[in-house]
């Protein structure tokens, strides 16, 4: 997408009538104030949300399926088999490239080539939210980090700022990619950003995350300002990592590493 100068001002100039007025589009006809949650009755709400993966209850391609394809369905992602406009919001890696400083010489086969589930990490410190001129993206009161594709002019910095790689970019059209489209999330254009936005939509309907929801336990989701959730105690009971803690980011999705707990003599299968 190529831009002059005096065409990205125009652009910015554009966005900030919406973001001087504080609002952000959600549906059509429905507005919410940046930065806040959701008022709706039933809704779901936390102080900071959090992610506990269960490295150790992925075991099939089927387990990572099924829990890909409830969020691309969810949310109309896109499924072009060009790899260099693919979009993603969840997807996987192998353990070794995901967790780099974790790896050594005499790490296992079964582990190194373990495939690890991926999504935006909703940083308590995003990187994102700090480089973006029009705030299409910017993180919520609950932690949150949101990304408004009517205000996205596709500058792309957040994705340069990005260290895990979570965000795509519509190259093409993505809408005719779709198979099936989801009538409660609107689908995309081409020239924007898109990730995941750990389903703030279903938490506003009092539902959990669709990636959630399809792992049948795999994937917890919770307050972590809370003691007594069940990302607490998971991060109490069990050795986690996240991705890339030395940059400070402090990523909010944590990974259980149980070796024990695996079949087939403490590997990983």
């Amino acid at each position: 997408m190529s831009m002059d100068r005096r065409g990205f001002l125009k652009l910015i100039g554009l966005s900030s009538i919406g973001i001087g007025a504080g609002w952000m589009i959600r549906k059509p006809g429905e507005f919410l104030e940046a930065g806040s949650v959701s008022d709706l009755p039933g809704a779901l709400e936390a102080k900071q949300w959090g992610m506990v993966i269960d490295t150790s209850k992925f075991k099939t391609e089927a387990d990572y399926k099924k829990v890909i394809n409830a969020c691309h369905k969810a949310h109309n992602v896109p499924a072009i088999e060009n790899p260099n406009h693919e979009i993603k919001w969840i997807w996987t890696d192998d353990f070794a490239h995901t967790f780099s400083e974790a790896k050594h010489q005499y790490m296992t086969e079964g582990l190194k080539d373990k495939m690890v589930l991926l999504l935006c990490n909703h940083c308590k410190n995003p990187p994102c939210v700090r480089v973006c001129p029009t705030k299409a993206t910017f993180k919520r009161k609950d932690g949150i980090v949101q990304q408004d594709m009517h205000r996205c002019i596709g500058c792309r910095f957040c994705m340069t700022a990005c260290p895990y790689g979570a965000r795509s970019f519509n190259y093409t059209n993505p809408r005719p990619y779709i198979k099936e489209t989801n009538p409660e999330y609107p689908t995309r254009m081409i020239g924007v950003v898109e990730k995941c936005i750990f389903c703030e939509g279903r938490l506003a309907r009092g539902l959990m995350p669709a990636c959630v929801e399809a792992s049948q336990g795999a994937m917890l989701f919770g307050d972590l300002s809370d003691t007594n959730s069940v990302v607490r105690e998971a991060l109490r009971r069990h050795y986690t990592l996240v991705r890339k803690p030395k940059l400070g980011t402090e990523p909010v999705v944590f990974y259980i590493l149980d070796l024990g707990r695996d079949k087939g003599g403490g590997e990983y299968a």
